[in-house]
């Protein structure tokens, strides 16, 4: 394995083929939820696997019964009254959705259980997403009182459409992975135990196709996406905006108490 991949400490990296390299999403939290450590991670290896001639393909699949639970709420917290953490985490943010874009090998993921937040930015953001139809997904910001950043806004509407966009992002409502599927909010839906193969084989086939080819075919497919890369910074700003607002920290705090949160405010632009 490349020396590159030695300072991460929340992946785990293997080869089910000689050109295919699997990230293992290793989380010491519940439900795959990122600590800072893993945010910053998933926001670094872009660059890492781009430049690796060794790989001509990627694997995302989270350890354990989920994806990701998306982040560490105890953590975030504390970026809501932290500038400089609020910074940083937003540029991370950018740099995640930028550097799945942009990398120039084709991404798989692999999801089962949860997949919420981040975590389903890192799965639907892929090139090819498969989900178990029992997975459960949510975007989840408006639970906690923050405009729905991240990679929602860029990519959501081009999937499934705005209908479905708006209602999702803006309620915030759990959905399974059949369901993504039938909206087309990713790629297919599978039984569980038919997700980890069918991730390997579709890497597989990548990597053993003409790489050019794919490489260029990805580049212009997502200039979609880059063509709504102001619309992607202006959410993502929103987003942190509102972290430093009342909405946000009530927001956090209800939900870390397990508590009904108040917005008894108009904040209203």
């Amino acid at each position: 394995m490349q020396s590159c991949y030695d300072r991460y400490t929340r992946l785990k990296f293997d080869r089910p083929h000689p050109r295919v390299l699997r990230i293992t999403l290793s989380s010491p939290l519940k439900m795959g939820a990122m600590d800072a450590t893993m945010h910053r991670e998933v926001s670094e290896i872009w660059k890492d696997v781009d430049a690796d001639p060794s790989v001509s393909a990627i694997i995302v699949t989270g350890e354990g019964r989920n994806f990701s639970a998306g982040g560490d709420l105890n953590h975030e917290r504390k970026v809501c009254d932290d500038y400089a953490q609020r910074m940083e985490a937003m540029r991370e943010a950018r740099n995640l959705v930028n550097g799945m874009i942009n990398c120039s090998k084709p991404i798989v993921t692999a999801a089962r259980g949860w997949a919420v937040g981040a975590g389903l930015a890192l799965l639907i953001l892929a090139d090819v997403s498969i989900a178990s139809k029992d997975a459960k997904f949510s975007d989840g910001h408006l639970k906690i009182g923050i405009a729905s950043g991240d990679h929602a806004t860029i990519i959501w509407p081009l999937l499934c459409g705005m209908a479905k966009a708006k209602y999702y992002l803006m309620t915030a409502d759990t959905f399974t992975g059949e369901e993504a599927d039938r909206m087309n909010l990713i790629s297919m839906s599978l039984d569980d135990a038919e997700v980890e193969q069918k991730a390997i084989d579709i890497a597989s086939k990548f990597a053993d196709g003409p790489p050019g080819a794919l490489r260029w075919t990805k580049h212009a497919l997502n200039s979609w996406l880059r063509q709504a890369g102001p619309i992607f910074d202006a959410s993502l700003a929103l987003e942190f905006i509102g972290m430093a607002g009342p909405e946000g920290k009530e927001g956090m705090d209800a939900f870390l108490q397990k508590r009904p949160p108040k917005f008894d405010q108009d904040f209203s632009i």
